[in-house]
């Protein structure tokens, strides 16, 4: 089948900015894509996506998630050892990671964070504008996921500028990125520092990990990286999961007065918000052999860039697909990513979602809008970087 070569830029500011209405010519475009400026490989159909994701042994991780290829270029960081590693280190590393991580580790957590979200809400509530994004959704992971982790009190405030950097990371070596990597350059020295065993609380997460350590399921140095891997897997994607969510009621006013009648909806609309705010937009795989994707042949080595935003928003697998709607089973989106290397914050960020939205309901009548919304550019994720709302007190 002959390949659509496409002189697209998924990394211009303009796209970052609002990719949407570009994925439409990617999906039209082909099952595959030529990507000429970055000399790669396109997917931007949910169905060729979804099983580029679950086929781990073809399109792997660990030659980067990015553009950089591992095998031939040098990585700024050491690799992820969840999100850049496949077989069999990846199920080690992973195994150990979902213990720590545990449903019921999180359940038990989420009386404090329901509070703590209450609260917080109360505060914002008849207040008169506020910043949805810095007054809530940077807010109130800040307020738990330290504690969580075991992170020390001073310097939390480096966790964002942090995990900004990781994901522009993914992307091109471009403006964005050596902005990004200049501006926190003393963050990213603090989340080193800080996730060593001494300066880890003995109550949190962080020190579980020291604790497979010592058993002997991972090294030292494994468990500092591991650490590590949970600072940028529950943090940005969290903070932009929530203020998508406040984004879509302010554009689909009657969803949310559809909630309000059916509070027991709010489970959907979450995922809903996942499906359709595309908080993570692209990640790279890299072939390991020829693969077949729907009569096309992608060479061995090749990098090839997963469309995940335009695959929820894929007309073939969604009815309206524009469209936010909490009524939607959005279940199988790959907002999370898809197969073993789904995302490892995931429960975290739809249970700090899940607090929200249920003090929100419980105590606003209407979420309005109070001026438009600004994007925070990044080559990975659709970041907002500020959200006027009014929250009318119910």
């Amino acid at each position: 089948m002959k390949i659509s070569a496409l002189d697209f830029d998924p990394y211009d500011e303009a796209v970052l900015t609002d990719p949407f209405p570009h994925h439409e010519r990617l999906r039209e475009a082909g099952p595959v894509v030529w990507l000429e400026r970055y000399q790669c490989y396109g997917l931007a159909r949910f169905a060729e996506v979804r099983d580029a994701l679950d086929d781990w042994k073809t399109f792997v991780s660990s030659r980067g998630v990015g553009l950089a290829d591992f095998a031939t270029e040098q990585p700024w960081r050491p690799p992820s050892l969840l999100l850049e590693a496949d077989p069999p280190l990846h199920e080690r590393t992973r195994g150990l990671m979902n213990k720590v991580a545990s449903l019921p580790s999180l359940k038990a957590r989420q009386p404090e964070w329901r509070a703590k979200a209450a609260a917080l809400v109360g505060e914002l509530v008849g207040r008169g504008t506020v910043d949805a994004v810095a007054d809530l959704s940077e807010a109130f992971p800040l307020s738990i996921f330290p504690d969580m982790i075991g992170l020390r009190d001073e310097g939390r405030e480096n966790l964002i500028p942090y995990a900004t950097t990781v994901f522009n990371a993914f992307g091109p070596r471009n403006a964005l990125l050596e902005q990004s990597m200049s501006q926190a350059a003393a963050a990213t020295a603090w989340v080193a520092e800080s996730c060593k065993r001494e300066f880890l609380k003995p109550d949190g997460w962080g020190r579980e990990v020291y604790a497979a350590a010592d058993r002997g399921d991972c090294s030292e140095d494994e468990a500092e990286r591991l650490v590590r891997s949970f600072l940028s897997a529950g943090v940005d994607t969290t903070v932009n999961g929530i203020a998508n969510l406040v984004f879509a009621f302010t554009q689909f006013p009657d969803e949310w007065r559809k909630l309000k009648e059916k509070p027991e909806l709010y489970r959907k609309a979450i995922e809903e918000s996942l499906r359709w705010g595309g908080v993570a937009q692209t990640f790279y795989r890299t072939t390991s052999r020829d693969a077949d994707v729907s009569g096309t042949t992608i060479p061995e080595g090749s990098k090839v860039l997963l469309f995940l935003a335009s695959a929820n928003r894929d007309p073939r697998r969604w009815d309206d697909p524009d469209r936010f709607d909490i009524d939607r089973n959005a279940s199988g989106h790959v907002g999370f990513g898809f197969g073993i290397h789904q995302c490892l914050g995931q429960m975290v960020a739809r249970y700090e979602a899940e607090a929200v939205l249920t003090a929100l309901v419980e105590q606003v009548a209407e979420i309005r809008a109070a001026g438009p919304a600004t994007r925070r550019p990044n080559n990975t994720l659709y970041a907002l970087g500020t959200l006027p709302v009014e929250l009318v007190a119910a």
